[in-house]
């Protein structure tokens, strides 16, 4: 229970922060720091047992029949980052109640603050990998909110967008690469994956799988070349900055390459590309930090650097490198977070970042000084701190990491060269902002900021140095513990003390801190000469960087020319023939194999309905190019005999469906057709009917082949040799007693495939906001909408009592309907569509201000109340151990009424009516308000309290 609650805490936090007062900085920051609390404390409360060794699980059972479940697994590896997450989330919270301005919507930054860190929480107590990558994906999207969260700035845009667009792509690689693995192992679980080293090294397609997993974790963890998305990712707000890009978010890349260490490192492949990229970055990191002007800059590239370094002891499949990267995953968040801290309040008192125009803070700011001191020499690896207990394990390895001369030599080198540059650019941070004469053009009189904001800084600093003094009692049993879960018996022999004696690695170190000052101190005394440096690094990043922007939208965009256009003809053309083709090649193999079933007897009348049917058909596909409202008449012909159809074939679920959409789909086209944009064709008119001709052409025999692949689809899966008997004869059979229901059409919709149904009404949904928001902008203004309510009832043309009846009569029907459609025909939809066409009849004979001036009409809440009833049916399975959505059943004996059957699925059927109401009528309100624009008012004064509702 506890692993949930740990999930659970901050997305349920989030979602109450989101509903507070805005610019109530207090109790935003009060309900986020207790979140964050608590769920730190049920993180501690699991300590206990994952100390003895054991492992936390807990799994809900999704679909069962696919082996697919919701698992939380949390070893010593998962206990230790879950309590990096929290402990500096909640120090972040602290630190961001007095960072943060009251002019700034902070109930949306501690609402998504709090959803990025259930996001981590979930990729770390992830016990499925599929799982695993959708917590992935949630962690790019909270953190594009978050960067992008000034979106009034263009750099907080651009820095979005870019860690999106990198991020993103990069999860989708981890997509492909999880589903890779799983078909290697057999399953998604973490611990089948873990246990199956052998026999991924042995199969063909590890080298893929490796190379697409390899992609996510780098893209998220900044690593060469994907680096540039973290310094554009510093026009975020310096809390989001300490959290996301010092100890969550970049963490998470290298996360993952410990956690799937066990199962994919041990090959050369592995070594080459991990350490490539690790040192790479590694140096390049460091190099760029030394040239940066703005402080968030230092710090990025820093971060860029140090995360190399882990990836780089990650890759050089070496237990002990592996301790030496979870030992630097703890020490660099503490340190960086510090520093990041120690950055955003330079610039909350002083108004400004920029290394050239700061200096001599230390007077006026001593206590932010200091802390700044210990964490930088943190982060350069000075001794008795807890940055060089890492850097003197890190440089260790990199000694006999490699067997051949150059690799023996050429990696400690460039590991003590990218040493030097990190005490350098560390010196410099330190001297350019605190040390010096002091600056005297600020934006505003340097001073203390409050104490409260900064405890957190303070907390971090003392762990620093209590780390570095006393390795073995503070961090030695929680570094045991994360290590021993991903090793188990490989866990090396390795020795925690301030003090490691005299060896090459403490000559490494003390090459990097003297080479270091020495650098720094060559730079400052020719700033010329840096500055030059400075900006020919800038100018080359920026050359290179703008060079392959360019060439990338040169390439989308003729990528996009190919499959993308203005006309919506040439996009289903494109969609419906790639369709086909994945059809095709699923089914070529399998059709030659079907023996042909019995032919029934076409009876002439069933016959001539067709034939009506395909020249309505026809009708449409050659009228649309003439003349739109002919097309649509004979559309809904077509409509109608597929109606009919149903009817014919004793399915009468199925034909009320069709009915009722037929209905509510024409109106709706009709309110929309006068806003189709006029065809585009820019041919020559010499040309122009050859051209046109041959298009109709096409896209006839396109589909045609379309529809008979559809055809033929439906033939294989009713014929299919394998099946032991008919679907339908499943269906049949199962529905009464799986679902306790006779109506098999609806058991099969709101039970059998009631996730196929959740996933439909959700797009319903979708597609019902979006048109609400794309027509949102094209509304008539209130002085253009016509006359008064009263004008509008005049105009009626029908009789006021049957007016007033059609209404409440439709209501009734469509409860009716959705009441009995469990075990008779009807059913959510179809009630759904009998009461939004009464809602369509009331609009089209009283007008759009009588209806909305005396029926309060809240699509948006119909369809989110909906949407909350499906989902939490299929949630409240789960409190009873079922997999999510199945059926649960009772009977109430009451009195004077007798034995009354409760289902859980009526839950569900009630959550797709209020969606298929909400959607229809926010559809059809968005457009006959579009049909007024335009439209003048007469001379009547208007109605108060008549307003758009929609």
């Amino acid at each position: 229970m506890l692993l949930w609650l740990i999930v659970l805490f901050p997305f349920v936090g989030g979602v109450c922060t989101a509903f507070l007062r805005p610019n109530a900085r207090n109790a935003e920051a009060w309900l986020a720091g207790i979140v964050a609390l608590a769920t730190l404390c049920a993180v501690a409360l699991l300590y206990p047992q994952v100390a003895n060794g054991v492992i936390v699980r807990s799994s809900l059972e999704w679909l069962p029949q696919a082996g697919v479940r919701i698992a939380l697994r949390m070893d010593g590896f998962a206990w230790m980052f879950a309590g990096l997450v929290t402990s500096i989330g909640a120090l972040v919270v602290l630190y961001a109640r007095y960072y943060m301005s009251p002019a700034d919507p902070v109930p949306r930054f501690f609402s998504f603050l709090l959803a990025f860190m259930g996001s981590m929480l979930g990729i770390v107590l992830s016990g499925n990998l599929i799982q695993l990558v959708v917590f992935w994906e949630m962690t790019s999207l909270t953190s594009f909110v978050l960067i992008g969260y000034w979106y009034h700035r263009a750099e907080s845009r651009r820095g979005a967008i870019v860690a999106l667009s990198v991020t993103g792509t990069g999860g989708l690689c981890l997509l492909a690469g999880v589903l890779l693995l799983g078909h290697i192992v057999g399953s998604y679980e973490l611990d089948a994956v873990l246990a199956a080293a052998d026999r991924i090294h042995a199969h063909p397609w590890y080298p893929a799988a490796l190379v697409l997993l390899l992609l996510g974790a780098f893209t998220k963890s900044a690593q060469v070349p994907f680096q540039f998305w973290l310094p554009q990712a510093m026009a975020a707000p310096t809390p989001v900055s300490a959290y996301l890009h010092s100890a969550a978010m970049v963490k998470a890349g290298v996360f993952l390459l410990a956690r799937l260490w066990p199962a994919l490192a041990g090959t050369d492949l592995w070594f080459g590309i991990v350490c490539s990229v690790g040192m790479g970055s590694l140096v390049l990191g460091a190099c760029a930090a030394l040239f940066q002007r703005d402080i968030k800059g230092v710090l990025a590239y820093s971060t860029v650097s140090h995360l190399g370094l882990m990836t780089l002891l990650l890759g050089m499949d070496s237990p002990l490198a592996l301790v030496a990267a979870i030992f630097h995953m703890l020490n660099h968040a503490t340190f960086k977070a510090s520093l990041f801290m120690a950055a955003g309040i330079v610039d909350h008192e002083t108004g400004t970042r920029d290394l050239a125009r700061l200096g001599g803070l230390a007077r006026a700011m001593p206590i932010t000084a200091t802390l700044a001191l210990v964490a930088a020499a943190a982060m350069a690896g000075v001794p008795l701190l807890n940055g060089f207990l890492s850097k003197e394990m890190f440089f260790a390895e990199t000694i006999f990491a490699g067997e051949t001369p150059a690799l023996r030599i050429g990696l400690p080198a460039l590991a003590t060269l990218a040493g030097v540059f990190s005490v350098a650019y560390s010196t410099r941070f330190f001297h350019r902002v605190f040390l010096g004469p002091p600056a005297r053009d600020l934006p505003r009189e340097p001073h203390e900021p409050t104490h409260w904001m900064l405890a957190p800084s303070l907390i971090l600093v003392v762990i620093c140095l209590l780390v570095g003094i006393m390795p073995a009692q503070t961090i030695g049993p929680v570094l045991s513990l994360a290590t021993h879960a991903i090793l188990g018996s490989r866990q090396p022999a390795y020795s925690l003390s301030a003090w490691p004696g005299f060896h090459a690695p403490l000559a490494m170190s003390a090459i990097a801190l003297v080479g270091g000052f020495t650098l720094y101190a060559f730079l400052l005394s020719r700033r010329v000469l840096a500055r030059l440096a400075l900006r020919a690094v800038g100018a080359a990043r920026r050359h290179w960087f703008d060079r392959l922007t360019l060439r990338l939208v040169r390439t989308f965009d003729r990528l996009q020319r190919l499959v993308i256009s203005r006309r919506l003809q040439i996009q289903l053309l494109i969609i419906v023939i790639a369709c086909s083709v994945v059809g095709y090649l699923t089914l070529n193999n399998s059709i030659a194999r079907f023996s042909a079933p019995s032919i029934t007897v076409l009876e002439l009348s069933f016959a001539l309905l067709w034939i009506v049917g395909g020249a309505c058909a026809l009708g449409t596909a050659l009228q649309a190019k003439f003349h739109r409202l002919a097309a649509l008449i004979m559309f809904g012909g077509a409509g109608l005999v597929t109606f009919l159809t149903f009817a014919w074939f004793s399915a009468p679920d199925l034909a009320l469906t069709q009915i009722s959409v037929e209905v509510v789909t024409m109106v709706l086209m009709l309110l929309g057709l006068r806003w189709l944009p006029k065809r585009i064709d820019t041919m020559d008119p010499g040309r122009r009917t050859t051209r046109a001709r041959a298009r109709r052409l096409r896209d006839a025999i396109v589909a045609t082949l379309a529809g008979a692949g559809m055809a033929l689809l439906s033939y294989t899966l009713l014929v299919h040799p394998g099946a032991p008997s008919p679907l339908s004869e499943f269906f049949l059979a199962q529905a009464l007693p799986a679902s306790g229901g006779r109506n098999v059409v609806n058991v099969t919709l709101v039970d059998f495939r009631g996730f196929d149904t959740l996933g439909e009404i959700t797009v319903v949904a979708i597609v019902a906001l979006t048109v609400y928001k794309v027509l949102r902008r094209f509304r008539p203004p209130p002085e253009s909408l016509p006359g008064t309510a009263r004008d509008a009832a005049q105009t009626m043309i029908s009789p006021a009592t049957l007016r007033r009846l059609v209404l409440p009569a439709a209501g009734v029907i469509s409860l009716y309907v959705l009441l009995r459609g469990h075990n008779a025909p009807g059913g959510g939809f179809v009630g759904g569509l009998i009461l939004a066409t009464a809602f369509i009849v009331q609009y089209l004979v009283t007008g759009t201000l009588w209806v909305e001036s005396r029926l309060r009409i809240r699509p948006q809440y119909w369809m989110a109340v909906g949407l909350l009833a499906a989902a939490s049916t299929g949630c409240g399975a789960w409190l009873g151990s079922r997999a999510f959505l199945t059926n649960m059943s009772a009977h109430i004996d009451l009195p004077l009424v007798g034995d009354v059957h409760l289902s859980s699925t009526l839950l569900f059927d009630v959550g797709v009516y209020l969606v298929v109401i909400g959607a229809t009528t926010l559809i059809l309100v968005s457009l006959a308000h579009q049909s007024l624009r335009g439209r003048r008012a007469p001379e009547a004064e208007p109605v108060a309290g008549i307003r758009v509702r929609a």
